[in-house]
């Protein structure tokens, strides 16, 4: 267990100096000034063959497409204009029966006081 601790705490410490040291690197650079490059030759431009052309496909003939019959329309039952009569009485609910209640019980709110035992005699030295 201390093994692995020693090793956490030596690798939080070498991870903290190296970004010490590489935002010290990244300021270095930033100050500097970039030095001249030269500049990057232009390349010819290949010539391309140009593309064939796609040749015409022959016209299939196809058939006709069938013709799909007609079918006679269903007629739906006309809706009733009025509605039922509601009832006159409503019916009762039967009683629950009586749960027995729960016990109660208290939960005490002060710690015991726990006696303290005395000191053994302490031995006299002549």
């Amino acid at each position: 267990m201390a093994s692995s601790k020693a090793l956490i705490t030596a690798f939080l410490f070498v991870l903290t100096l190296s970004s010490m040291s590489m935002s010290q690197a990244a300021r270095h650079l930033m100050q500097t000034t970039a030095p001249n490059l030269p500049g990057i030759p232009t390349l010819p431009k290949p010539t391309l063959p140009p593309l064939p052309s796609l040749p015409t496909l022959p016209q299939g003939n196809v058939p006709p497409l069938a013709t799909i019959p007609t079918l006679p329309q269903p007629t739906l039952p006309s809706l009733p204009t009025t509605l039922p009569p509601l009832p006159s009485s409503i019916p009762t609910i039967p009683s629950l029966p009586n749960i027995p209640s729960i016990p109660t019980f208290t939960i005490p709110t002060t710690m015991p006081s726990i006696p303290f035992l005395s000191p053994p005699p302490s031995t006299s030295s002549p």
